[in-house]
């Protein structure tokens, strides 16, 4: 019987460098890429046996497709880990990697795991289209296919048209609420393509950054080193043609990518031989209104620190996923305590892009980076989710 509730460490954390829709990393299929960092984070720990992973969960917001259904199996077994080895994957929309990470955290804290791999993996460029089946055999007419690349298909009719708005019209939604201009979204995005910029060339990726061999990717693809102030206000609203403020450059891009990370408990830690990155303190998720879903983080990172005894005060740095710059300044808007200058030191989703399923884990898997460089410290991980969720997890060192 489990007496008492484990420490859970964060050992290591890898990613590929993420790629833009139809770039880089397109000709590789989302259980390659899965394969890829799982095989990565357990080469990265040589002292390991990979026979002792207890399981694998991964996050992935598709299955449609080459995900097979349950690709952190796949992953598994394309990665040559023993077939022992389990897998399972779970889905939260945008959150999926991190809600990858919490299953994991919470098998180790309870006792039921002892090694644990977690992560999250998308291919939004290879997303198929689905075609429904029809209601009766043999259809005389046309049928419609469905991409599956983001956003509603298939919409239950029983669905208040308001909950169904699109996600930028969401983005929208939050600018009114909280009264954010065009030009403040954009100066947002700008901001966020200088700091990613910054951030590869000085190597402050090159700790978690596992690029695919035979693939010409360095970094993070969706990164515009030229791009200006004046260029973001040219681009038209992307999703009210009439006083719309979300265009596509102060928008998350799509991408593909995988993050993974290796969480262990104290007996498991020292079986890797290692020194941990971080601890995980406390996770929380909260629901709100689907079409204000842009905020589902304010609430989440609150109960989180709260949970974890912490306050904005304590954050020394806090990744916060760009899904548009209207719903991160709407996010900020409403933690007034909070620093804004710990808020995506290394830049965004907006620059370094939104691979659904992955991000979740990456944005995790950078803050136990970034407290490791700093040698001590707390770190917020948060995101919002499509249908009006928020997810955050918090670290220390």
């Amino acid at each position: 019987m489990n007496d008492r509730i484990r420490d859970v460490y964060i050992v290591d954390a890898v990613r590929t460098p993420v790629g833009k829709y139809g770039g880089g990393l397109a000709p590789v299929r989302p259980d390659d890429l899965a394969a890829h960092v799982v095989r990565a984070l357990v080469d990265r720990s040589p002292e390991l046996d990979p026979a002792r992973v207890d399981d694998v969960v991964l996050g992935n917001a598709n299955g449609a497709g080459e995900e097979n259904r349950n690709v952190a199996r796949m992953a598994v077994l394309l990665a040559g880990l023993p077939v022992s080895v389990p897998g399972a994957t779970v889905n939260r929309l945008c959150a999926s990697g991190m809600e990858a990470v919490v299953q994991a955290y919470r098998a180790v804290a309870l006792g039921d795991a002892s090694v644990m791999i977690a992560g999250g993996v998308e291919s939004m460029s290879r997303a198929p289209w689905v075609l429904p089946k029809p209601e009766r055999a043999f259809p005389a007419g046309h049928q419609e296919l469905y991409s599956t690349t983001l956003g509603w298909r298939m919409t239950n009719p029983a669905m208040p048209p308001r909950w169904t708005v699109s996600l930028g019209e969401g983005a929208e939604l939050i600018a009114e609420k909280h009264g954010v201009t065009r030009e403040e979204q954009d100066a947002f995005a700008l901001a966020s393509h200088r700091k990613a910029a910054a951030a590869w060339q000085e190597g402050r990726y090159d700790a978690e950054a596992v690029p695919l061999e035979g693939v010409a990717l360095a970094r993070d693809e969706s990164i515009r080193d030229s791009t200006s102030a004046e260029a973001l206000a040219a681009l038209k609203p992307a999703f009210r043609k009439s006083g719309g403020t979300v265009t596509a450059g102060n928008s998350s891009p799509l991408n593909d990518g995988a993050a993974a990370l290796l969480l262990c408990d104290e007996e498991g830690l020292r079986e890797t031989g290692r020194e941990p990155l971080a601890r995980i303190r406390a996770t929380a998720v909260t629901g709100i209104e689907p079409d204000l879903y842009g905020l589902g983080p304010v609430e989440a990172v609150r109960r989180a620190l709260a949970k974890a005894g912490r306050t904005f005060a304590d954050v020394t740095d806090f990744e916060l996923n760009e899904a548009f710059a209207a719903q991160a300044l709407g996010c900020l808007a409403e933690w007034p305590e909070l620093d804004p200058a710990v808020v995506n030191r290394r830049g965004g989703a907006i620059a370094l892009g939104h691979p659904l399923g992955c991000s979740g884990a990456r944005l995790t898997g950078s803050v136990a980076h970034a407290l490791a460089a700093a040698g001590s410290g707390t770190g917020v991980a948060a995101l919002c989710v499509g249908v009006g969720q928020g997810q955050a997890l918090v670290l220390e060192r």
